[in-house]
């Protein structure tokens, strides 16, 4: 498995990783694990997705923001490590979906994020435990906020 081979074959652009924006590292190796501090929506140009699921974006339009955590987070990685092929495996996934109190879809929000994962490192090691959560709102209106385990190779 060539996890960077598998990502160039996705045409897909990596945002840059973004800095912190308070008291945390947005990144850590604890032994044989990878944790990843919550991201949110970073694009290419460094400026974020907003909005609220069944607000003023659809729920499709919020698995694209998770996809583009998802993206986020492997920027992340690939300056800290540098290459995704460090990796050996997904271990836990959090999502967290800014959305109405009606909303109930969060998982299929969130697999956005876990889809892009699962092409990356296969079915197999690319596909974790997973948690989707709906909040009343996340840092500057961003629909989604993603936080993950990693261990490395």
């Amino acid at each position: 498995m060539n996890a960077n081979k598998n990502f160039e074959q996705l045409n897909l652009q990596l945002p840059p990783a973004p800095a912190p924006l308070g008291v945390y590292k947005p990144f850590l190796i604890v032994g044989s694990f990878v944790y990843v501090s919550g991201h949110g929506p970073l694009k290419a140009d460094k400026t974020l997705i907003i909005g609220r699921v069944n607000d003023t974006i659809n729920m499709y339009e919020g698995k694209l923001a998770a996809q583009q955590v998802g993206l986020a987070i492997l920027a992340t990685l690939k300056l800290n490590l540098g290459s995704l092929n460090k990796i050996k495996r997904v271990i836990k996934v959090l999502g967290m979906v800014a959305c109405t109190a009606d909303f109930e879809k969060h998982p299929y929000v969130i697999n956005g994020c876990s889809e892009l994962f699962a092409k990356v490192w296969g079915d197999d090691n690319g596909v974790g435990v997973r948690s989707a959560v709906g909040m009343g709102s996340l840092p500057g209106n961003i629909p989604v906020e993603i936080e993950a385990v990693f261990e490395l190779a």
